[in-house]
């Protein structure tokens, strides 16, 4: 398993990864937060320990930024252990959190469970190969669509958004957030990419057919749902 170990203190950071080393993981250890935060956005993971007070940006800092772009388990490592610490870090995006002085043992048991975790909800996930809804049907294995049994002709972002609105399906979805979750972009309300590609999604998904499934919601966003004739 490879491990990113995100420490400033120098003499627990050499002491993790020697301990860690020994027990078989791959250690990679970054002494400042924008280090940290670069290779845990640049590398795969398997998991991280992430100090919460670190010099450059803190611990929840690199924690809101990982998270807005991966779901790779950390474990916050931290002198900081009052009820509220807690929770925010939980809160923020930690998967579990661990307060100094430890048992370097309950951090390697800590460390193995959330890889088994994660591992586990990464096979449960791979099982959900097909999405449907009434008469649609999204299959993410073979990135294919069909809808009353005929194949859909999506361009590779048109599927990427239509399986975003599969998987949030009844959920009102608005231009921000379908800019950053689909071309990864902030918003610029200059520009109409999101409308113009739920327009030519929306000419090919429902304009053939007699039901439409992609409605748009005045002033808000658009909602993939059924809605009986």
């Amino acid at each position: 398993m490879r491990i990113l170990l995100v420490e400033d203190e120098t003499k627990l950071a050499e002491y993790l990864c020697a301990g860690l080393t020994e027990d078989g993981f791959i250690v990679d250890v970054a002494n400042t937060g924008v280090d940290g935060l670069h290779l845990a956005l640049e590398t795969e993971y398997d998991a991280l320990i992430l100090d919460r007070m670190l010099p450059g940006i803190d611990g929840m800092a690199l924690l809101s930024a990982l998270r807005s772009k991966k779901s790779t388990p950390v474990l916050m490592l931290t002198a900081r252990g009052s009820v509220e610490d807690r929770v925010s870090g939980l809160q923020g995006g930690a998967d579990d959190y661990l307060v100094k002085p430890f048992a370097f043992s309950e951090l390697v048991a800590r460390l193995q469970a959330l890889v088994r975790r994660s591992k586990s909800d990464a096979q449960n996930s791979a099982k959900t190969v097909k999405l449907e809804i009434a008469d649609l049907e999204v299959d993410l294995a073979r990135r294919k669509a069909l809808r009353s049994g005929q194949r859909l002709d999506l361009t590779a972002k048109e599927f990427t958004l239509l399986v975003l609105f599969m998987r949030r399906q009844g959920e009102v979805l608005s231009r921000t957030e379908l800019a950053e979750q689909v071309w990864d972009m902030n918003f610029d309300s200059e520009t109409n990419v999101v409308e113009v590609a739920v327009r030519r999604l929306r000419s090919k998904l429902d304009d053939p057919f007699t039901l439409p499934l992609l409605h748009t919601v005045r002033g808000m966003g658009y909602v993939l749902e059924y809605r009986s004739a």
